[in-house]
């Protein structure tokens, strides 16, 4: 599906619970093809699972398979549950917060999974792993969302809805919306908020001294 949308591959890792699909792509592409993308995870498993059962009537594949398919359905980063579950906020609130919220639920998914499921070792090396990449999501929270901006600036996105936010908090962007920001006296466009915030952010590098 990746592929068939055009997006680009940068590598496959392959997990006690399945594989993760790493994409080198913006993070403002389409909410629409980010879902197929990532439904069709499931879904082919889903498939694989029955053809395989029909086939062979092992009782134990069907179950472990099925628990897998759960599993990766659990609103924990990164897997494919928290990419549905933060597509879903993206419709309704913004990329930021959507991505704070995201973190947060993650958060408290493992902390329900340490306390409700038997520990085993398997178990605490897939806790270990995903409370690792939850960490550096934490770290990145910043650098993600200024790579939102920066796409937006240096990009012609054609989105066909328009947003206005009334002020002047880039914080309030949202994923698959144009947007006006009203200064208190007349609006402003996306564009024009994002050259001022850029501006402001590259001034502050410092410079290199010539001696």
């Amino acid at each position: 599906m990746g592929w068939l949308f055009k997006w680009k591959i940068e590598k496959v890792i392959i997990l006690p619970f399945g594989a993760v699909t790493i994409f080198h792509e913006d993070l403002n592409r389409k909410i629409k093809e980010e879902f197929w993308i990532v439904i069709m995870g499931p879904i082919f498993q889903i498939v694989f699972t029955f053809i395989v059962y029909y086939f062979s009537l092992n009782d134990d594949f069907l179950y472990y398979s099925l628990v897998i398919l759960f599993f990766n359905l659990l609103p924990i980063f990164p897997l494919d549950g928290s990419k549905l579950f933060n597509l879903f906020l993206n419709k309704f609130i913004s990329f930021k917060r959507s991505h704070l919220v995201l973190i947060w639920v993650s958060i408290l998914s493992i902390l329900f999974l340490i306390f409700k499921v038997e520990v085993s070792l398997i178990f605490t090396l897939i806790i270990l792993f995903l409370s690792v990449r939850i960490l550096k999501e934490i770290k990145d929270h910043n650098s993600i969302f200024n790579r939102f901006l920066l796409e937006r600036y240096l990009n012609e996105y054609h989105f066909l809805k328009v947003k206005k936010i009334h002020s002047m908090r880039l914080e309030k962007m949202m994923r698959d919306y144009n947007h006006l920001f009203y200064d208190g006296n007349k609006y402003v466009s996306e564009r024009f908020m994002l050259k001022k915030r850029l501006s402001i952010t590259w001034e502050n590098v410092p410079k290199k001294s010539k001696h």
